[in-house]
C-alpha cells in the first residue's frame, strides 16, 4: 500500500527540472499529467469515491479538475462544478466579511462582542467585559470545545450563544487554544448586527458576486433550494465499508461552516486571496485589513494542530484569523481543513509564492487532501521529489492503530460478570444539563435507549457493560459508542447519569 507509485518517476522528473527556477522549469516541462496521474493513483489508495481539486499559481489556474464519482454505486463523475460542502474553510469568509465592515467604520475589531450582542456573556463576567470581535475568531477566548450544543439539532443560534455563560473556562483569555466553532457562530451575529442583514446575505453581495462565485451558496438549505443535481453525497466508512451517509449541516452555525461550492469557484476565491483581495484591480478590503488576517494572533500546541506537522516539521504553527499557519521550505503556509461527517476540504495559500491550492473530498477524513495540498506546493516550489500520500497513508494509519490500542486497552479493563444494580426500567427517565440539555433514557421491549437531540445519529440503544455501566451504540455506528454510567442517590435511584464527559442530572418525576 506504501509503495512508489507508478507515476512517481514522471514526478520526479518533474521535480528535477523545478529544482533550479521554478518559473523556468515549466517552461521545459509539463509537470501537470504527472500530477494528474498523482493524484488519480491518491484516490484509488485512499479509497475516496470523489474529489475535485484547483490550483491556482500566480492569477491563473494551472490545475483543475474533478475524479470519481459524486455517489457511490452511482455512475454521475464528479468534475469541477460538483457541489460540495466548505465547512470550516467557511471561516476565512466570515473574517473576511468582518475586515469589510471595518474598513466601512461599521464596527472595529477591538469592539467589546456586547457592543454588538448585548446578551451575551461568557462564564466570567471579567472576559464578557474584555472579550473583542477579533476574539471571536481566533480560538483563544477562554472556552472549552462546545459542539455537543449544535450537534443535538434541537437548539437555535440565540439558544446556544445564550448557553456559552455555562460552560466551565478551559484556560484565561488569550492564555491557550481550543478550536471553537459557537464563538463563530456569534461572530456570524456580530455581522448581522453591524451589516443589518443576514450573515448569508451579506456574503453573497459582498463577497459571492462580485468575486464571480456563480455556484456558491451560503447554507445547505440554500444550495438545495436550488434544486441543483451536480452535487456529491456525504460517505463513511462503517465497519470496514465506505457507505453513504445523510448529510449534516452546520446551518445552525453558518459562519463556522455552512458554505456550499465547487472546485471551479474555489479558484476564482484562490485567485482573490492571492491577489490582496482584488477584483479586476479593484480591492474589496483595505490593505491594512487584509493584512490583519494573516497575522499570526494565537499560538497553538501540537496537539491542537494538524497531524501533518510530524513530516513539514514547521519551526512554529499559529493561527491567524481563519487561517491555521506554519512555515515550509522557508515559506509562510496559510492553511485550513473544513470536515463534517462524511465530507473533507482544505485549503492552503503561500502568498508570497502566489501559490493556492483547494481540495474537496466526499469521504469522511480521508487526508489525501493533505498529501495533495503538499505534493502542489512542492510542485510549484522546486522541492525535491517527495511521495506525500505515501507518507501521510503510513502516518495516519500509526494514528489509527494507536486508537484501536487505546480502545482495546479500554476494552480490557471491563469487569465481566456483573449485572446493574437496578432493574432496567428504574433507569429510564431525562437528564438535564444547563449548557448540553436533555438526554432521554427510555425503556422500550425489555432494553435501554438513549437519545439527545433530534439528530438521528445522537440516539441508539444502550448494551450493558459492567456495573452500572452501559454502552451507547448510537445513530448508525459510524462512531466508536461512548460510555454511560448511572450514578444512583441516597435513596437507591438513578441521579446522575455521565457520557462524554459531562454529568447529567435527572428530572423530577412528573417533569
Amino acid at each position: 500500500m506504501h509503495s512508489r507509485p507508478r507515476p512517481f518517476r514522471a514526478l520526479l522528473a518533474a521535480g528535477l527540472l523545478l529544482a533550479g527556477s521554478p518559473l523556468a522549469a515549466q517552461k521545459k516541462a509539463n509537470p501537470w499529467p504527472a500530477f494528474d496521474a498523482y493524484v488519480q493513483r491518491g484516490v484509488r489508495d485512499w479509497a475516496v469515491p470523489g474529489l475535485s481539486i484547483v490550483v491556482v499559481h500566480g492569477d491563473s489556474v494551472v490545475f483543475l479538475k474533478g475524479y470519481g464519482v459524486r455517489r457511490l454505486g452511482a455512475a454521475d463523475a464528479v468534475d469541477p462544478q460538483t457541489l460540495f460542502g466548505m465547512m470550516s474553510t467557511t471561516k476565512a469568509m466570515t473574517a473576511m466579511a468582518l475586515a469589510m465592515l471595518v474598513d466601512e467604520g461599521k464596527l472595529r475589531w477591538d469592539d467589546p462582542v456586547t457592543r454588538w450582542l448585548p446578551d451575551f456573556a461568557m462564564p466570567d463576567p471579567y472576559v464578557t467585559r474584555e472579550l473583542r470581535v477579533v476574539d471571536l475568531l481566533t480560538h483563544s477566548a477562554g472556552l472549552p470545545n462546545a459542539d455537543l450544543m449544535w450537534l443535538r439539532g434541537d437548539l437555535d443560534l440565540p439558544e446556544i450563544l445564550h448557553r456559552v455563560r455555562g460552560l466551565q473556562p478551559a484556560y484565561p483569555l488569550r492564555g491557550g487554544f481550543v478550536y471553537q466553532n459557537v464563538m463563530y457562530g456569534a461572530a456570524g451575529a456580530v455581522i448581522e448586527k453591524a451589516a443589518g442583514m443576514p450573515w448569508g446575505d451579506f456574503l453573497q453581495q459582498r463577497l459571492f458576486r462580485p468575486i464571480g462565485l456563480a455556484r456558491t451558496w451560503p447554507s445547505y438549505a440554500a444550495m438545495a433550494a436550488t434544486h441543483a443535481t451536480n452535487v456529491s453525497s456525504a460517505h463513511y466508512r462503517i465497519g470496514g465499508t465506505v457507505r453513504v451517509i445523510p448529510d449534516e449541516t452546520v446551518d445552525v452555525l453558518p459562519a463556522a461552516g455552512a458554505v456550499w461550492s465547487t472546485a471551479e469557484d474555489m479558484g476564482r476565491w484562490l485567485r482573490f486571496l492571492l491577489d490582496s483581495s482584488r477584483v479586476d484591480g479593484r480591492r474589496l478590503v483595505s490593505d491594512s485589513s487584509f493584512r490583519r488576517l494573516f497575522q499570526p494572533q494565537s499560538f497553538v500546541s501540537g496537539d491542537e494542530f494538524y497531524p501533518t506537522a510530524a513530516r513539514t516539521r514547521p519551526h512554529w504553527t499559529t493561527y491567524g484569523l481563519g487561517w491555521f499557519q506554519q512555515d515550509y521550505r522557508g515559506e509562510m503556509v496559510q492553511m485550513h481543513t473544513g470536515s463534517l461527517d462524511g465530507r473533507t476540504a482544505i485549503i492552503g495559500l503561500i502568498p508570497d509564492k502566489r501559490i493556492g491550492v483547494y481540495v474537496f473530498g466526499n469521504l469522511d477524513h480521508a487526508e489525501l487532501r493533505h498529501a495533495l495540498m503538499w505534493q502542489a506546493f512542492d510542485v510549484l516550489l522546486g522541492a525535491p521529489p517527495r511521495d506525500w500520500s505515501a507518507e501521510l497513508l503510513t502516518l495516519y494509519g500509526a494514528l489509527r492503530a494507536r486508537s484501536d490500542s487505546t480502545r482495546h486497552a479500554d476494552e480490557a479493563r471491563r469487569v465481566t460478570g456483573t449485572s446493574p444494580t437496578l432493574p432496567l426500567e428504574r433507569y429510564a427517565g431525562r437528564y438535564g444539563h444547563p449548557v448540553w440539555g436533555d438526554i432521554d433514557v427510555a425503556f422500550e421491549s425489555g432494553a435501554l435507549r438513549l437519545g439527545y437531540g433530534t439528530n438521528p445519529a445522537a440516539a441508539g440503544p444502550l448494551e450493558h457493560w459492567n456495573y452500572d455501566t452501559f454502552l451507547a451504540r448510537l445513530g448508525d455506528g459510524r462512531d466508536t459508542p461512548p460510555l454511560v454510567t448511572f450514578e444512583l442517590d441516597e435513596h437507591g435511584m438513578p441521579g446522575h447519569l455521565t457520557v462524554f464527559g459531562e454529568r447529567f442530572t435527572r428530572a423530577a418525576a412528573g417533569r
